[in-house]
């Protein structure tokens, strides 16, 4: 079977930037699994993985655009230290969730120094090419209710 639109899809990867530094892998863990055409992975990869089938390996580029967008600078903004009552540290690297006007943001504390928090509400892969080597392990047709819901079922997922 051809990955095609409601296509449930399991698959091994290994994300790598353009230093060949590894961003992330499924290895030695269960393959990644979704539903094709749900906006479960990001569009580039999902593109590049159209028509392929099960034992299919293969090599993506995803450039940010049909990754995790370009930076956004707006989204790196000073805060006063005080906006994080009841946190004792503030530190680079924490992430919060942030309520805007767009509703919830996760950022993260890139810098802190004195009374200002620096932080950064894109993605951390944001503006950068994505380098996919994947291996396709499994495809199946989705059940009408994960097409329903959007989203692949687990064995026994009764519940959400």
């Amino acid at each position: 079977m051809q990955i095609a639109q409601n296509s449930v899809v399991a698959f091994h990867y290994t994300l790598t930037n353009d230093a060949g530094e590894v961003l992330d892998s499924s290895e030695g863990r269960e393959p990644l699994t979704y539903l094709h055409g749900a906006g479960n992975i990001i569009p580039g990869l999902e593109k590049e993985m159209e028509g392929r089938a099960a034992g299919d390996k293969l090599q993506a580029q995803v450039t940010p655009e049909e990754g995790y967008g370009e930076v956004q600078p707006q989204l790196v903004q000073e805060v006063p230290r005080d906006a994080f009552q009841g946190v004792e540290n503030v530190e680079p690297g924490m992430q919060f969730q942030a309520q805007t006007q767009g509703g919830p943001l996760m950022v993260t504390v890139t810098k802190v120094e004195g009374d200002t928090v620096t932080v950064d509400g894109n993605h951390p892969l944001a503006g950068q090419q994505l380098n996919f080597d994947v291996e396709i392990a499994e495809v199946r047709e989705a059940s009408q209710e994960e097409i329903e819901h959007g989203h692949v079922h687990g064995e026994g997922d009764q519940e959400h």
